[in-house]
């Protein structure tokens, strides 16, 4: 919630607990990079921290410039940075196919692990639009929606599905654009925060038990797929998911291939105990330990206790956010606070279960805490905008400096001392 802070005549407007919870996340996403060091390979350490620094300075710099604006004015300008996204997403694609045909690639698109997901921008590093993607689709479905309620206050059956047709011609063409570079963990995040959304829109019951009934459906045909058919299912689907779920099922089977991520998180979480090996410990080699396995790092080094300390601030912010969305009384401000919740959500669940092994590894990091510029920078983006929404507090924080006061003060004590 805002508090007024007034300072001599200048009067601000801020919700200083939101911004109190960013610091402490910022300040321990650096303590965990750094505390990887060791486990970052080419000793580039230090490069990633210095970067995160800088990420999050942009992050918090963007944060304070959409907070001198109203969202209104900037709800304005979400059709063209949709259409720019759309010119990146479909330029990575054409990167992709052109190296598949002639074995060269687009310039700044070059694959990352076999993913065309980034434009590698030279002197600033990398930029993943779809990572920006996902806050523009978070955006227009929360205004869609409430729009369609101020219309239709009771819907019909024709009202909702118009809805959701909207809803569809802005998310799918960047969704299946996403899961060609391939990106199946953003692919995910997208569409369950969209899903989310549409449950929290108010629709009829039938609809939640359509899709909800779609969902077991398509999960149980997998498995079914996987245990009976499974020749069937990989000509379905590509080797290199069946091997993510092979590795999920059977994590000791190959431990020194597809399942070595997953072995070596338990075998340095189990390890650790209450308080780990100490800063920077190198017990277990744990890869990729600065982004997606940075929880498992941090608990190698500080055991039950550090990555409790992850979960509670994690969920500080968490339930920040939903004290936010429930004082809200504007339903598109309300769906954006839940739509970012939910996105926030999934990637915390899927990040840490995946570590533990209780789903499949998936390329998603812990947000705000693992490396990432183009992650961190979109939730800041959220975060800016969210900040807008925060309710006015009554309490009036004032702090009166005056110079002349405080000099003869100052003046006083050293006469004092001197005597």
């Amino acid at each position: 919630m805002k508090q007024t802070l007034q300072i001599g005549r200048k009067t601000t407007r801020c919700d200083f607990g939101f911004i109190l919870i960013l610091i402490v996340m910022f300040l321990t996403s650096c303590f965990a990079i750094y505390n990887s060091f060791n486990l970052i390979r080419n000793g580039s350490g230090s490069s990633y921290l210095r970067r995160q620094i800088m990420w999050y300075g942009i992050g918090f710099a963007t944060l304070i410039l959409i907070s001198r604006f109203q969202n209104k004015a900037l709800y304005r300008y979400i059709p063209d940075v949709y259409k720019y996204l759309m010119y990146v997403l479909v330029y990575l694609l054409a990167s992709k196919l052109l190296y598949r045909f002639t074995g060269h690639s687009l310039p700044f698109a070059s694959p990352v692990n076999g993913a065309y997901s980034w434009l590698q921008i030279p002197g600033i590093g990398s930029f993943q639009a779809s990572e920006f993607m996902k806050v523009v689709l978070i955006l227009k479905t929360s205004l869609i929606i409430s729009e369609f309620q101020k219309k239709h206050p009771h819907p019909s059956f024709k009202n909702d599905l118009q809805m959701f047709w909207e809803i569809a011609k802005w998310a799918v063409p960047p969704m299946v654009l996403i899961l060609l570079e391939p990106d199946t963990g953003l692919f995910i995040i997208i569409g369950f925060t969209l899903l989310v959304l549409i449950l929290c829109s108010g629709v009829r019951p039938v609809y939640i038990w359509v899709i909800l009934g779609f969902l077991v459906l398509l999960f149980g045909g997998f498995f079914y797929l996987y245990f009976y058919q499974h020749d069937l299912l990989s000509s379905i689907v590509s080797d290199y998911q069946l091997r993510r779920i092979d590795a999920w099922l059977y994590p000791e089977h190959n431990i020194l291939g597809s399942s070595n991520q997953l072995y070596t998180a338990l075998l340095s979480l189990g390890s650790a105990g209450l308080t780990g090996h100490g800063l920077q410990a190198n017990i277990i080699a744990i890869p990729e330990a600065h982004t997606d396995f940075i929880f498992a790092a941090f608990g190698q080094c500080f055991g039950l206790l550090g990555t409790m300390f992850i979960l509670a601030i994690c969920m500080w912010l968490d339930l920040y956010l939903c004290k936010m969305a429930y004082n809200s009384r504007n339903t598109a401000n309300r769906l954006i606070i839940i739509g970012t919740i939910a996105m926030l959500l999934y990637q915390q669940i899927q990040n840490l279960g995946m570590i533990v092994g209780l789903v499949p590894i998936t390329g998603i990091t812990l947000p705000l805490i693992s490396y990432g510029g183009s992650s961190t920078l979109s939730y800041f983006i959220l975060f800016g905008l969210i900040m807008n929404l925060s309710p006015l507090s009554s309490r009036i924080v004032r702090i009166h400096i005056r110079p002349k006061k405080m000099i003869h003060k100052v003046s006083s004590w050293f006469q004092t001392k001197k005597i």
